[in-house]
């Protein structure tokens, strides 16, 4: 894991680069905001999803519980249409794998798991979510956008997290304070007839809370 270290004003700003899931525990180290799995989508599986029609692309939000996943996946592909074969199978176990990675680090038996198609401007606006911790995960289209703010305005550098690579980001709801200034969005897409695929994780302590 490299960990990028950077201090602004009173608030310790970290970012972990990790190139295999294993590193991603220094995710949970003071002073890391958050943490992205460097990698990249098969080639023939990237081909694959970027010529789906947006129609057959698999949507949906439950909660459920981490060891429960394979079912609830393989419904959203069936439902949507997503046709059968070995680019939908590795779909199919990496999801799983995120579930796994994730929910092991956050020690969360519940998840809320959420799968977007996103083709406008859906939270457009640089912010920090009320949550405890996120993992996003765009599969198809522009990864999430992040940077720095100092002052509650825009980051002034903003990056991209890599299609595939997933990025683990803290929410207000952290227990560890001052806030770190990271702030992230959905890149602004509207209009560009781009097709976004995302999955996104929350860890969930108690299901009967989130009835």
């Amino acid at each position: 894991m490299n960990f990028v270290r950077k201090t602004l004003r009173d608030a310790a700003i970290g970012i972990g680069v990790a190139h295999d899931p294993t590193s991603l525990s220094a995710f949970l180290q003071p002073g890391c905001a958050a943490a992205i799995w460097r990698r990249q989508t098969p080639p023939e599986v990237q081909a694959w999803l970027d010529k789906l029609d947006p129609e057959v692309l698999p949507r949906g939000r439950v909660i459920l519980a981490a060891n429960a996943v394979t079912d609830t996946i393989g419904h959203l592909f069936s439902t949507s249409g997503l046709p059968v074969g070995p680019e939908r199978e590795w779909l199919h176990d990496d999801i799983l794998t995120m579930v796994d990675v994730f929910s092991d680090l956050m020690s969360a038996r519940f998840l809320r798991l959420r799968l977007d198609v996103v083709e406008t401007n859906a939270c457009r606006k640089f912010h920090i979510d009320a949550i405890t911790a996120r993992l996003v995960c765009t599969y198809r289209g522009t990864g999430t956008q992040y940077g720095i703010s100092t002052d509650g305005r825009d980051p002034e550098r903003v990056f991209t997290v890599q299609t595939g690579a997933p990025i683990l980001l803290r929410g207000t709801l952290w227990p560890t304070q001052p806030l770190s200034g990271l702030l992230h969005r959905s890149p602004p897409i509207e209009g560009s007839g781009e097709t976004r695929l995302v999955l996104v994780l929350d860890p969930v302590f108690d299901p009967d809370d989130e009835a």
